[in-house]
């Protein structure tokens, strides 16, 4: 099941466990996790992205040594909320992953790596250590406005 509902997603959850939420991008997956509660979510691994075979198999495994009950994937919007190309291919990405068992929820992700960015740099991290970290905190950025919304309700 994909949805963008907060609440068609949590309707399909037991109450807490782990979330895996994604950032994808065209050449990396960000990954981030939360805690079974759904208090805080946190940057997990970066995947590099290679054939779908590839990318698919990482994240089952994170998935299940995580114990994930659902996916909350990233939602490239353009600012005006309209779609683009990439909010295609990240649709195309979510339907892919259905085999995988689990409820996901696409959740708007406008802001995420602006915000991430704007808090990397107030950190002075260097450009090379932006790079590396940017992606999987966007993901925990996006993970943990999904879990506000779902806690919220």
């Amino acid at each position: 099941m994909i949805t963008a509902s907060a609440a068609e997603f949590r309707e399909t959850l037991p109450m807490g466990g782990r979330l895996l939420g994604l950032d994808v991008g065209t050449k990396t997956v960000g990954a981030a996790l939360c805690d079974a509660g759904w208090t805080i979510a946190t940057p997990a691994e970066l995947i590099m992205r290679a054939k779908f075979s590839v990318d698919m198999a990482r994240i089952r495994d994170l998935a299940g040594k995580q114990h994930a009950v659902g996916i909350v994937i990233g939602l490239p919007l353009n600012l005006d909320g309209s779609e683009s190309p990439r909010t295609q291919s990240t649709r195309a990405f979510a339907r892919n992953l259905e085999q995988l068992g689990l409820p996901i929820l696409l959740w708007d992700e406008r802001w995420s790596t602006q915000a991430v960015t704007r808090t990397l740099l107030d950190a002075d991290a260097s450009r090379a250590r932006r790079a590396e970290l940017v992606d999987k905190m966007a993901a925990a950025y996006i993970l943990q406005g999904a879990i506000d919304a779902l806690t919220m309700g």
